[in-house]
């Protein structure tokens, strides 16, 4: 069995996501100690930008598709997801291998996988927030992962990183155990 662990933060070691994705897969390790990890750090090793060269995504598609499980750590930059996470989504969404067109329209083919997004916002963006309109990470995440037939992500967030240093601890604390109770779920179910 085999995990793929991605992180798009580009905080470095200030950054919530990665710290809570960090966990999350010791976490599972510490329940499959014979699981496989690949780890993918979308900012330390870039991937370029869609390319028609790059389309049909090559080893970032192939580990993809290897992995039963995999973990996402996002922050959300100007509303929406990093670039760098937008060009590994670029290389996973391919035609006849994640999704097939239909008479009834797309239909995913990569629905075997169990997935945890880990979400930091410095803002609160959530439903019924003020700016929850202006949300379009977790909503584009959810849409791509149903759209290569993953019905079911487990969405972590944490919110409010950038209220003062006890809001931002209360945060990731709350995103860790929240995080660590779906992949408790996670094992349970594999």
């Amino acid at each position: 069995m085999q995990l793929l662990h991605i992180d798009s933060s580009i905080q470095g070691d200030l950054s919530a996501s990665r710290a809570i994705t960090a966990s999350v897969v010791d976490h599972i390790r510490a329940g499959k100690p014979e699981l496989a990890v690949v780890r993918r750090d979308l900012v330390a090793e870039p991937l370029p930008h869609l390319t028609l060269d790059a389309m049909g995504g090559g080893d970032v598609l192939e580990e993809f598709l290897a992995s039963q499980i995999v973990v996402i750590g996002a922050g959300m930059y100007n509303f929406t997801i990093p670039s760098q996470l937008k060009a590994w989504i670029d290389r996973i969404l391919v035609a006849g291998k994640t999704f097939r067109y239909g008479a009834e329209g797309p239909e995913g083919l990569a629905g075997d996988k169990r997935v945890i997004v880990v979400l930091a916002r410095g803002g609160a963006y959530g439903e019924g927030a003020p700016a929850a309109a202006l949300e379009h990470a977790e909503t584009y995440l959810k849409g791509v992962l149903a759209f290569i037939g993953i019905k079911a992500p487990e969405f972590v967030v944490a919110e409010g990183l950038a209220f003062g240093d006890e809001a931002r601890h209360a945060a990731i604390s709350g995103a860790t155990d929240r995080a660590r109770l779906a992949a408790s779920d996670l094992l349970q179910a594999a």
